[in-house]
C-alpha cells in the first residue's frame, strides 16, 4: 500500500509540472511540460505525447511500478548497477586489481549471489529507507515495544573469513558501494560498532531491557549491517553479542561480516565462552559462511617505502627527526584533545595534524579503541616511538598496539614507528596454542630460556598476522600516496585548513 501511495505522489508531482488547457485544445499549455515527460509516440512510459499538433495526456499512462520508477528515478538513474561482479571485472580490466586469484573470484560470485537476492527481495527485507516516513518508523518502533514482533529476514547474510591480506575488506567495500544509495545500510568496523553499542546502552541506562531498545534503534537506522574485522576478545562483548543479535535478527537485520577466523573459532578459549556459543549458532543459522582460501597477501605486494618504519634497538632520534620534518615550520607543543564523551587525552607533542607519542604513553596505559579513534579524528599522522618486542610480559600492551594499528588503518591515517624489530620480529614470541605444540623440541635448558617470555595466546596469535600485514602495507608508497590524496580531499572540503597539511 505504501508503494502505491508513494507512486501516486510521484505521478501528481509530475502532472503539476505539465498541466495543459484541455478545454480549448491549445498546445500553449505545453510550454511548462518538461521534455523528458513528452514523447512523439504513444510511449506508455511518457506522461504526455504529441498528437495532431497538440500535447495531450497519454491515455496509456497507467500508474504502474515501471512508470513510477521511470519518473521518480530520473535523477538517480543507474542506482541499481550490475553489481559487485561487474565492478570487479571492470577494475581488473583497468588494472586497479590483480587478475588470476580463483579463490577471490569465487568469493565475488558469492557476494554477487547475495546482491541479487537483496535486489529481488528489497520490499520484503524493508531495505528502502523511503518506504516508510520517520513518523511511521517511530510508530513501528513503539508498537514493537508493546507487542514484540519476530520477523526474520527472508535473505540470509554472509560471513566471510580467511587469512590476512586476502581482500576481505576490499570485497566488502566493493559490495557496499554497489548497493542502492537509498537503502537502510551501514558499513562499519567491528571495533566502532561495539563502541556505538556501549554508548547507546549508557544512554538507555535504567530501561528494563536496554539491549532490545538498542537493537531496535540500530535496525531502524540500518537493516543491512556490514561489519569489518569481526573479532571478539572481550568478555563483556562476548556476553552481550548473543542477546544483541538475537534482537537484531528478530527485527529482520541482515549481517555481512568479515573476519580472520571461522565462526566456530571466535572467542576461542575465552572466559565464560559458554555464554557466547548460542551466538555462534545464530550466526551460522542467519549467515552463509564462506572461506576465502587464497594464500596471497595483497598488502605485502605493495612497494616498500623508506623512512616511515625505523628498526632501532636503542633510541637514535630518527623518528623525532621524521616528525619534525613532517610538521615543517610549525612548533610542536603538548596538547590535550577530546577523544570520546568529554574525555581528554594528553598528547606529548602535536602540530600540523601530527602527534608524537612514546609507546609507554599510548600502549602501556589503560587506553582503548575509543581513545585511538579520537586521536585519529584529531591527527592524520601518529609517530610512535619505542615499540618493543612482544611477549608474555607485555601481552596487554600487545593487544593495545594491535587495536591502535587497526584503528589507524581503518581511518586511513599514517602511523610512523620506531621499533626494536621488523613487524615480523616484534611478534615472533606471540604464538597460538597449535603453533606452540608444533614448535621443535629443544634441550630442556634452551627451551626453558626460550619459553620464559613466550606468549601462548590464540587471539593474539591470530591477530598478529593481520597487524604484520597492515604495518607492511602502511609502510608502502601506495599507502602514503592514498594518504596524501585523502588529506588533500579533506583539506579542500574544509576550506584549506592548514592544520590538515603535511
Amino acid at each position: 500500500m505504501r508503494k502505491f501511495v508513494r507512486s501516486v505522489r510521484h505521478f501528481r508531482l509530475a502532472c503539476q509540472h505539465g498541466r495543459t488547457n484541455s478545454s480549448n485544445g491549445s498546445s500553449n499549455g505545453s510550454k511548462n511540460i518538461p521534455d523528458y515527460l513528452v514523447s512523439t509516440t504513444t510511449n506508455p512510459k511518457s506522461l504526455y505525447y504529441r498528437g495532431d499538433g497538440h500535447v495531450q495526456r497519454n491515455p496509456s499512462c497507467i500508474i504502474t511500478r515501471a512508470l513510477c520508477t521511470e519518473v521518480s528515478n530520473i535523477s538517480t538513474a543507474g542506482s541499481h548497477s550490475g553489481g559487485p561482479l561487474v565492478e570487479y571485472k571492470r577494475r581488473i580490466a583497468t588494472g586497479e586489481l590483480v587478475d588470476g586469484d580463483i579463490c577471490q573470484v569465487g568469493t565475488v560470485k558469492e557476494i554477487q549471489r547475495l546482491y541479487d537476492e537483496l535486489i529481488e527481495s528489497e520490499i520484503a527485507c524493508r531495505l528502502d529507507r523511503y518506504d516508510a516516513s520517520e513518523k511511521e518508523l517511530r510508530c513501528r518502533w513503539l508498537w514493537s515495544r508493546l507487542k514484540p514482533q519476530y520477523t526474520y529476514s527472508p535473505v540470509k547474510g554472509l560471513y566471510l573469513y580467511g587469512g590476512v591480506g586476502t581482500g576481505k575488506t576490499m570485497l566488502m567495500d566493493l559490495f557496499f558501494e554497489q548497493l542502492p544509495s537509498g537503502w537502510r545500510k551501514k558499513r562499519i568496523h567491528f571495533h566502532d560498532f561495539m563502541l556505538d553499542v556501549h554508548s547507546r546502552l549508557q544512554k538507555h541506562k535504567g530501561v528494563a531491557d536496554p539491549l532490545e531498545v538498542v537493537a531496535a534503534e540500530i535496525s531502524d537506522e540500518a537493516i543491512l549491517l556490514c561489519l569489518d574485522e569481526f573479532m571478539v576478545t572481550d568478555v563483556a562483548d562476548a556476553s552481550l553479542l548473543n542477546r544483541l543479535f538475537r534482537h537484531l535478527f528478530s527485527t529482520g537485520a541482515i549481517l555481512i561480516a568479515t573476519s580472520n577466523r571461522a565462526p566456530d573459532n571466535l572467542y576461542e578459549r575465552g572466559l565464560q565462552r559458554d555464554l557466547f556459543l548460542p551466538f555462534i549458532s545464530a550466526l551460522k543459522e542467519r549467515c552463509a559462511v564462506h572461506e576465502i582460501c587464497s594464500s596471497t597477501d595483497y598488502r605485502k605486494m605493495t612497494s616498500a617505502e623508506q623512512g616511515f618504519y625505523f628498526v632501532e634497538k636503542y633510541p637514535s632520534g630518527l623518528l623525532k627527526q621524521k616528525f619534525e620534518q613532517l610538521i615543517s615550520h610549525h612548533k610542536a607543543v603538548p596538547q590535550k584533545v577530546e577523544v570520546i564523551m568529554g574525555r581528554r587525552l594528553q598528547v606529548p607533542l602535536g602540530a600540523n595534524g601530527c602527534a608524537y607519542f612514546t609507546f609507554e604513553d599510548l600502549c602501556d596505559k589503560p587506553l582503548g579503541a575509543a581513545d585511538y579513534l579520537g586521536l585519529s579524528k584529531n591527527f592524520h599522522t601518529l609517530a610512535l616511538d619505542g615499540v618493543p618486542k612482544f611477549g608474555l610480559h607485555n601481552r596487554a600492551a600487545a593487544y593495545r598496539f594491535i587495536t591502535l594499528v587497526d584503528v589507524m588503518y581503518e581511518n586511513k591515517a599514517r602511523l610512523i614507528c620506531a621499533a626494536e624489530g621488523t613487524p615480523l620480529q616484534i611478534f615472533e614470541k606471540v604464538v597460538t596454542i597449535s603453533d606452540a605444540q608444533l614448535m621443535s623440541p629443544r634441550t630442556s635448558r634452551s627451551r626453558k630460556n626460550d619459553e620464559i617470555d613466550l606468549c601462548v595466546d590464540n587471539e593474539l596469535g591470530f591477530a598478529k598476522d593481520r597487524t604484520i600485514s597492515r604495518l607492511t602495507e602502511m609502510n608502502s608508497s601506495e599507502y602514503h600516496e592514498q594518504h596524501a590524496e585523502f588529506l588533500a580531499e579533506v583539506w579542500h572540503q574544509q576550506g584549506g585548513d592548514k592544520g590538515l597539511q603535511g
